[in-house]
């Protein structure tokens, strides 16, 4: 197989590849926040359908409004000039009459408007990047994030979608608390976990195929972020049935997140609490600092990004040969300006030097891509071997937060497909036709949008 995928690479078109990719067996993904794993489409669909999303109606921003009261500062949640920021009816309700002036019904945006809401909450035009994302795509979404029939919703989207895209784990960061019901009264984190779980045990969910586990993130720069991880702590561990790990998130460019803040916090924690794994947001900034380093001293079992990893010897020689993986998010990266071309990434050094890695898609849905794209990325762009894909698709369910009793038979079954897999293309067996490609696929690679998409044989080499 890997001479005749070596071969293939040579003579594939890049809509011929890409259909290779997207059948292939996948795995897991394990760095995926799922508010941000959202299409905008859906988000839309799901707001302004009151039957799906639980009886909530919503409003979002579409005229600049200067009241008495208003934060002028332009990245304040609260900051008039943020368009197409969303409020829930409750919400909108509590607002002064000149505010109002402000929201317009979401299911009433004329089709201007709805394609600007849409194209608010991706990033996907030249000159936008880490500061429109972490400053505005979050902000916008705002009491969207906080209806948990909607994010149940949304977490079956995801699942049909990696389904048909032939990942079989999803591992995503899903926080409970703070829910609001539709007239602005709280859920308890229990209700609102009640909710999810009811999504994925639904026959909808088990008809994909899909394993689900969840993380419970924490923003790390938070005034409060240390007693908020003591309650997170707690909670993830009363509910391990669903909740497989704790993650730290938020801009590592904001000092108040330093990793070794937290050290006090998690040797306390480990003290009453048996073990809770860890995968950490480390290394996500484009300049050399220790955060990978001091980050594994907190006790991450993966980090999320690792870019500067490369920068500092001793972590990089540390994580060779493992125990501890880097969850690679290549577009993610080079969409926040991490890295200004692929090339520049450190990806392809880690893989080939031992340190585990897996690709991911951290944000996809503000990213437009899938995790399809993801590979079709890391092959075009650093000409992975097959042995190497194999490998990749492996660590992504081998370093996941599964048991061992839930890992052993989802290894194999993995393994499985992947063999069949291989039978079936070298025998120049039919492939399926990708789904239908999203916009930063198409702006990577315009033939993969433009080629028939329907059922091929794989070239022979």
């Amino acid at each position: 197989m890997n001479n005749w995928f070596r071969n293939f690479k040579q003579t594939a078109t890049p809509a011929e590849l890409y259909r290779f990719l997207h059948a292939m067996p996948k795995g897991g993904d394990l760095h995926h926040h799922l508010t941000g794993a959202a299409f905008s489409e859906w988000w839309w669909e799901l707001a302004t359908d009151t039957k799906r999303n639980g009886g909530y109606e919503y409003f979002t921003r579409t005229r600049l409004t200067l009241c008495d009261g208003f934060d002028a500062n332009a990245f304040s949640p609260a900051s008039p000039y943020l368009l197409f920021k969303t409020i829930q009816a409750s919400t909108f309700a509590s607002l002064s009459e000149c505010e109002k002036k402000g929201y317009t019904p979401l299911a009433a945006l004329t089709a201007s408007q709805k394609e600007a809401f849409l194209d608010s909450l991706r990033l996907d035009k030249d000159g936008e990047g880490r500061d429109e994302f972490f400053q505005t795509h979050w902000q916008r979404l705002n009491d969207l994030t906080r209806n948990p029939v909607l994010i149940s919703e949304l977490l079956l989207l995801n699942m049909e979608a990696y389904a048909r895209e032939n990942v079989q784990y999803l591992e995503t960061q899903a926080g409970v608390h703070g829910m609001l019901k539709p007239d602005g009264t709280g859920y308890t984190a229990e209700e609102a976990l009640a909710i999810m779980q009811a999504a994925l045990n639904s026959e909808r969910a088990v008809k994909t195929g899909v394993t689900v586990k969840f993380q419970y993130a924490l923003l790390r720069f938070l005034p409060d972020a240390e007693n908020t991880l003591k309650s997170l702590y707690a909670f993830v561990d009363a509910h391990r049935d669903i909740y497989r790990g704790i993650n730290l998130v938020g801009r590592e460019d904001n000092d108040k997140g330093y990793p070794l803040r937290f050290l006090s916090a998690f040797r306390a924690l480990r003290q009453q609490y048996p073990a809770i794994p860890l995968s950490i947001h480390a290394g996500e900034v484009d300049e050399p600092n220790r955060h990978v380093r001091d980050t594994l001293l907190l006790g991450a079992d993966r980090i999320g990004h690792g870019l500067n990893t490369i920068t500092d010897p001793n972590t990089l020689l540390l994580m060779r040969h493992g125990p501890y993986l880097i969850e690679i998010n290549l577009i993610s990266n080079l969409l926040l300006e991490y890295v200004s071309q692929y090339s520049e990434h450190p990806f392809a050094e880690y893989l080939r030097t031992g340190i585990p890695v897996a690709l991911s898609t951290d944000d996809r849905g503000m990213w437009d891509s899938t995790l399809t794209d993801e590979f079709y990325v890391a092959v075009s762009q650093f000409n992975l071997s097959w042995q190497e894909l194999r490998v990749l698709v492996n660590n992504s369910v081998q370093f996941s937060f599964l048991t061992d009793e839930e890992k052993t038979p989802l290894l194999s079954r993995l393994n499985q497909h992947l063999d069949a897999f291989e039978k079936k293309v070298i025998s120049q067996q039919a492939l399926p036709g990708y789904a239908a490609p999203r916009q930063f696929i198409c702006k990577f690679e315009p033939q993969i949008c433009t080629s028939p998409q329907g059922e091929d044989s794989v070239s022979k080499p």
